[in-house]
């Protein structure tokens, strides 16, 4: 498996070094993975729920993240709580689904360097992005318009495409891009092993079913969008409580 993902990778490795450079020969973006030795040995470091580059940032972060939620749980604005869970929620279904296949293939989707990080939860999530992600929901629905049945294109009160998917569709972008950012930075914040996987199927696979979390989830009927959400937590936590202790994940 491991030398298919090498030989795989030889086409599409000089258009993600070569394309996208800057002065003094550091790519600025990569767009795709490609399959090289030095992927792989990167992933193959990797210390899971290692604390040996731990350091007090970890807690900072943590206390910001706590204050945003306790601030929202204060204004009782649950649909911006709702909208942060369901977000963070589906994000650790996606970590999950990674890490097993890191488990079954040898390498997963995605997966971050130990030096980009103070810690790493899961092979493809550290603290900081997953934190990042417990509030990139609330972000999301924030932006959208204060009447979230609003519709772009629509003509004579019909049809046009609704401000939640749009706006969905826009931090999915965002964040792909960003992504590749991450994925070129000298201390490989983001490792892509495999070629065919970048920010084309980032962006649509990933980014835009956790942005279509955040934006609908929010204005369902309170006991269904409550039933949503304990289900989808509820999911996580079984599936942390089994595949971590089997040592899958």
């Amino acid at each position: 498996m491991r030398q298919t993902v090498r030989n795989a990778g030889v086409v599409l490795s000089g258009f993600s070094r070569e394309k996208y450079r800057i002065k003094g020969g550091k790519s600025m973006f990569r767009f795709w993975g490609d399959g090289s030795q030095e992927a792989m040995d990167l992933v193959n470091a990797i210390r899971v729920r290692s604390t040996e580059n731990f350091n007090w940032t970890f807690i900072f972060i943590l206390a910001v993240v706590f204050y945003v939620y306790w601030d929202n749980i204060q204004k009782k604005d649950y649909k911006v709580i709702a909208a942060g869970l369901a977000t963070y929620g589906v994000h650790w279904l996606y970590e999950i689904a990674n890490a097993v296949i890191a488990h079954i293939w040898g390498y997963p989707l995605w997966s971050v360097s130990n030096q980009s990080t103070t810690f790493i939860l899961l092979i493809g999530v550290c603290w900081e992005l997953s934190m990042m992600f417990s509030v990139a929901g609330m972000i999301s629905f924030k932006m959208l318009p204060q009447d979230r049945t609003k519709r772009y294109f629509a003509r004579g009160g019909k049809g046009g495409v609704s401000c939640r998917l749009v706006g969905a569709l826009e931090m999915a972008l965002l964040f792909a891009l960003f992504e590749s950012f991450l994925a070129g930075t000298s201390n490989h914040s983001f490792i892509w092993v495999y070629p065919w996987w970048g920010v084309i199927p980032v962006f649509i696979t990933t980014y835009v079913p956790f942005f279509l979390a955040s934006n609908y989830i929010p204005d369902l009927e309170p006991e269904k969008r409550k039933t949503v959400l304990i289900t989808l937590w509820g999911l996580v936590v079984v599936l942390l409580a089994v595949l971590i202790p089997l040592g899958i994940i």
